[in-house]
């Protein structure tokens, strides 16, 4: 909830641009710490509830921040920006999806570059300006480019990169605890906005330069795709071999100085789907591990697809006709309604396209425009297949002894202790 007692005379003007999952609640935490706050969005739809105090992004406490800094009237937005001390870009860095197979997805970075560009006109000397959107190497000197091309002195101002470090269904607790890093262009822009940092949130604040900052947001989410690829290789490694995946990291996980994670239908998300292909693609010749846990995790929902059309042939041989099949989950992970670049999603349209008989639970969502959903209790007494593609907590506890069950995220796998 935010702290009243944070209030008092307020510390300075901060205009926020882009009101997404990361901006908004950025937006609403300023603005409840002591910063008069605008934000920016493209999104007329999005300006007009905000400003009414409403919320279009499911995250706890948020709702109760916005209506405060609103009713207070130290958060306002529109479609424009405004002057401001401090300037924060949180837009979207999406991947560019035009490439051949043999090519390497690249960075999207016009948002950014729109972005920059709206701000130059209100960017003063002494002024702030921070890129928080997840971005390739060298992104940050970019944005010191545009706005110097756009006729702002950038000697005269301070410039860094500060990445988000939040996990969705947290992202309001872990935006004041979490540690930061701060990478400026300069020492005085990384003192500066250290400084700034320091005045909102409860974690460390750690310097360094925007370039360093770039990469160590990237290598985080690298690091975790690796790992995760890791696991995804091996489920299937051991179904070859007719071998229990789970016993297998069970015992494996036994040793001292070995955490396996569990593997699931793939990877997706906003950031451990995307972020490893900007290094991939600014250094494609040293960026192999990289690279091939990217295809692995990518390419996992089509092993998964081949699991549920072979379990289907057996099943047709044995009854004569086609299974119902319940697919439990969309979301990209568990205990959520996000879908951005969910596995899930693409098996779910693959087995459809394909014409099977499907029975649909996502219940963190009341519909799907393109899938038709469906309630789980008519799900599971309709289906002779039950397919678990997420391990979200409504699907814990279920009985399943009666049903055919194919779990790709180990919500059926039994917490025994190997001995």
């Amino acid at each position: 909830m935010p702290e009243s007692d944070r209030m008092g005379e307020l510390r300075g003007r901060v205009c926020v641009v882009g009101l997404g999952y990361i901006g908004l609640p950025t937006a609403a935490l300023l603005a409840c710490s002591g910063y008069s706050v605008h934000g920016v969005d493209i999104d007329e739809v999005t300006v007009e509830g905000i400003n009414q105090g409403k919320i279009y992004i499911d995250e706890p406490d948020l709702d109760s921040y916005v209506r405060a800094a609103v009713s207070r009237g130290t958060l306002n937005a529109s479609t424009t920006p405004e002057y401001a001390d401090v300037f924060i870009l949180c837009v979207p860095t999406p991947l560019h999806r035009e490439f051949e197979a043999n090519e390497t997805p690249g960075p999207n970075l016009d948002f950014v570059l729109d972005a920059t560009k709206s701000i130059a006109p209100f960017v003063q000397p002494g002024n702030i300006v921070i890129l928080e959107s997840t971005s390739p190497v060298g992104t940050t000197q970019m944005v010191a480019q545009t706005l110097a091309e756009s006729g702002v002195e950038i000697l005269e101002i301070s410039i860094a990169y500060c990445p988000e470090r939040v996990l969705p269904g947290k992202i309001m607790s872990e935006l004041i605890q979490n540690d930061r890093i701060v990478g400026g262009i300069n020492s005085r822009a990384t003192d500066r906005i250290t400084a700034f940092y320091e005045t909102f949130i409860k974690g460390s604040v750690f310097g360094t330069d925007s370039k360093t900052a770039e990469m160590a947001k990237l290598v985080e989410n690298s690091y975790r795709d690796v790992n995760i690829a890791f696991a995804n290789e091996l489920s299937m490694l051991c179904e070859s071999e007719d071998i229990d995946v789970w016993k297998v990291i069970a015992l494996a996980n036994r040793h001292p100085r070995v955490q396996i994670l569990n593997p699931g239908p793939g990877v997706g998300g906003h950031c451990i789907a995307v972020d490893p292909w900007f290094v991939v693609h600014r250094n494609p010749s040293f960026a192999q591990l990289i690279r091939t846990a990217r295809i692995v995790n990518d390419k996992k929902y089509e092993w998964v697809v081949e699991q549920i059309q072979k379990r289907v042939r057996t099943f047709q041989t044995t009854h004569g006709r086609a299974p119902v099949i319940a697919c439990l989950g969309l979301a990209y992970k568990p205990d959520v309604g996000d879908l951005l670049e969910s596995p899930s999603v693409a098996i779910v349209e693959h087995l459809l396209r394909s014409g099977y008989d499907l029975r649909v639970v996502e219940p963190n969502l009341e519909r799907h425009l393109g899938i038709p959903l469906t309630v789980l209790p008519l799900a599971i007494c309709e289906a002779d297949l039950i397919v678990v593609l997420v391990k979200h907590k409504q699907f814990k506890g279920l009985d399943l002894k009666s049903k055919q069950v194919l779990d790709f995220c180990g919500l059926t796998v039994r917490q025994e202790t190997i001995h």
